[in-house]
């Protein structure tokens, strides 16, 4: 599944987003699904509290990088200005997008206007957000996934399951009998150096023929004008070094102030994610190909999308949401993820994080059910690398969530969407017995002894749990007969 293009496949995608409660169903049905995902998250765990031993260093650097995030943010118009000046000034064009759609134009502008037919692209969700694959391949243009997690869910005509590993829903042989149906030539094996080779084959035949490479973008310095990626594999610089033109595409959140801020943000990105003390390549992209350069592309262009980020950016607090780096540490300790994986929020970007995102980008009426999706255990906002109080926010797009429709000030897209006029009006009713004490304690009265006639089955909360069942008498009524049999007692001495 991947994310709309046109308003016909925006309330498909809304409906997915719905049907949380039906996907979970469906996936924790899923024996073999539940177990790579334990396997994977217990391994990724592990690697990260081996990579942070230190925890003193590991403490200060957490506060350091809320700190460059909480400030680039602060001075986000002007950063995004400078940004803007810096790369135009190294020779990167800069191109602005407000929605999904808006982004898939420009890209498929620039690839038309160099008469592009295939395109490589390095690893990007937001490219995942746009849908980008399909704007393309509706006009008969090959895009395909370099990174080796996205091509393997490419293949299988599916979307990343995990913002950092694409793949990590499937095990070695669903990736084999995958390769089988779809590469001609392949010899059915589990191995997997033997699959990562078979990968590498067809991908590297595809770098050298593409006309176009399309990457995502983990920092924009607007101190220099240089785009940073961070990757494991080579193919992100295969992607911007070999096609003649780079498109690099990423959120306006990306941007920070100074090429100093890069290292720290880099070493908690790398080992909050995978638990390597650092990726296998950075690169830094400041300019196309120069005069007497051997390599690289004669043009970079860098198109900056918001979709719903600007929205965040105005509310003060909301506006945590836009530290995150994209690590995914909050997902391979969340409780609910872990057990579920990513396809059953029927969202780009699952876990706790995409309950966070996504709710700006969709807006609340097609994520209704995605604030509520958490346990609140804190355990996503203990692992945060930039300190967002995932937990906090949640409860507030909660609160946006039953607000009643009309309410100032406007916060966002869908607010009261899951406003429940039954519901609401229990609350009132709850509130203005517990402020009227003779309605309080008289309700109190006919509650403990008309017990036997409460329902023994209350919606979705004893599907779980034992129905709650009232004591016979009220506390108040037990304190005063044992202050009755006391005086009694003592009487009796």
């Amino acid at each position: 599944m991947t994310m709309p293009t046109n308003h016909n496949e925006e309330s498909k995608y809304a409906a997915s987003a719905r049907a949380f409660r039906a996907n979970v169903t469906r996936d924790l049905n899923n024996e073999e699904l539940r177990e790579n995902f334990r396997g994977a998250m217990d391994y990724l765990m592990d690697k990260r509290k081996g990579a942070f031993s230190d925890i003193n260093e590991l403490e200060t650097l957490r506060q350091q990088c809320k700190l460059i995030k909480q400030r680039c943010l602060l001075k986000l118009p002007y950063l995004l200005a400078q940004l803007e000046k810096n790369l135009e000034a190294n020779g990167i064009k800069v191109h602005w997008a407000e929605t999904t759609n808006d982004a898939n134009e420009i890209i498929a502008q620039l690839i038309a206007r160099k008469k592009g037919k295939s395109v490589v692209k390095g690893k990007s969700m937001v490219s995942e957000e746009t849908a980008l694959n399909d704007y393309l391949e509706a006009k008969n243009v090959e895009c395909l996934e370099s990174d080796m997690g996205e091509y393997i869910v490419q293949l299988a005509k599916e979307h990343p399951s995990h913002i950092i590993m694409p793949a990590i829903h499937q095990n070695k042989k669903q990736v084999a009998d995958l390769f089988s149906e779809n590469i001609e030539g392949f010899t059915h094996t589990t191995d997997v150096d033997a699959l990562i080779g078979e990968g590498r084959r067809v991908l590297r035949e595809k770098f050298c023929h593409a006309d176009v490479g399309v990457s995502g973008v983990n920092f924009a310095v607007a101190e220099t004008g240089t785009l940073c990626l961070v990757e494991n594999e080579g193919n992100g610089r295969m992607c911007t070094t070999v096609p003649n033109l780079h498109i690099a595409i990423t959120g306006i959140e990306k941007v920070i102030e100074f090429l100093d801020d890069v290292p720290p943000l880099l070493s908690l990105l790398t080992r909050s994610a995978t638990g390597q003390i650092i990726s296998t390549y950075v690169n830094m992209i400041s300019s196309p190909r120069k005069e007497g350069e051997k390599d690289g592309p004669e043009e970079v262009h860098l198109v900056l999308l918001d979709n719903g980020r600007s929205q965040a950016f105005a509310d003060e607090e909301l506006r945590q949401t836009l530290q995150c780096i994209r690590c995914g540490a909050c997902m391979n300790h969340c409780p609910v993820y872990t057990r579920i994986g990513g396809h059953a929020y029927g969202t780009v970007y699952p876990g706790p994080i995409g309950k966070m995102v996504s709710p700006h980008m969709l807006g609340l009426e097609a994520t209704t059910n995605l604030p509520s999706a958490s346990t609140l255990c804190g355990a996503c906002g203990e692992v945060c690398p930039v300190k967002i109080p995932i937990p906090k926010l949640l409860i507030r797009l909660r609160a946006e969530n039953v607000k009643a429709k009309g309410s100032a000030p406007k916060v966002m897209k869908g607010e009261g969407s899951g406003r429940k006029k039954v519901e609401a009006s229990v609350w009132k009713i709850w509130s203005f017995m517990h402020k009227h004490p003779f309605i309080y304690n008289s309700s109190m009265w006919f509650a403990t002894r008309f017990r036997a006639l409460l329902p023994s089955k209350i919606g979705v909360w004893t599907s779980v749990r034992s129905a709650p069942k009232i004591a016979r008498n009220t506390l108040h009524e037990r304190v005063k007969t044992r202050k009755h049999n006391k005086s009694n007692y003592t009487n009796q001495i």
